[in-house]
């Protein structure tokens, strides 16, 4: 799944999102969405990469705890196929919510 992929596919949320983070002083108010990847999971053969794999992070932000949105996250999540697990932390520093779903696409 390329950049340009998950671009689309968190457009079906319709949910504002950006790479990494808004730059400064252009964040929306929540719900928002921040994805990046942040390493990969390669798979080798003959000692050489055989097959290329990205773990991808997609952080859900919002100001309160809001299931039905999480749920339509997920929904796009596996429309998309994708198996994915979710974590959540409260930030207290930004007083938001961020549900953290991860994945190897």
């Amino acid at each position: 799944m390329t950049h340009e992929d998950v671009m689309q596919m968190l457009a079906e949320t319709e949910i504002h999102f950006a790479y990494d983070h808004f730059a400064e002083g252009e964040s929306p108010d929540p719900p928002f969405i921040c994805f990046l990847f942040p390493g990969s999971e390669n798979f080798a053969a003959d000692d050489v990469v055989y097959m290329e794999f990205s773990n991808l992070s997609i952080e859900l932000y919002t100001d309160e705890k809001d299931p039905e949105l999480e749920d339509s996250v997920e929904a796009v999540l596996n429309a998309h196929e994708l198996f994915w697990n979710k974590s959540e932390v409260w930030i207290e520093s930004e007083k938001l919510y961020e549900v953290l779903y991860q994945m190897t696409v």
